[in-house]
């Protein structure tokens, strides 16, 4: 079974909950990088960002498979 989240009383996609936190960190970590001017010394910061937003979809993923059934009640 494909795994839901009830947002306001709309299904949406488990997949697709953690990818938008994983755009918003992106978000977020490319102006930090932009501020610090770090984004200078790579080659593609689109590069980069795409990185950073797979790292982060990855992570965020492994992390929901592992805590999310604790929270569930049974």
């Amino acid at each position: 079974m494909i795994e839901q989240l009830n947002i306001f009383g709309g299904f949406v996609s488990l997949g697709l909950a953690v990818a938008i936190i994983a755009g918003i960190l992106t978000l977020v970590a490319h102006v930090v990088l932009q501020r610090l001017r770090i984004d200078r010394f790579f080659w593609r910061p689109i590069l980069l960002d795409l990185t950073l937003f797979l790292s982060f979809w990855w992570g965020l993923s492994i992390m929901v498979n592992r805590f999310l059934p604790l929270l569930i009640a049974r």
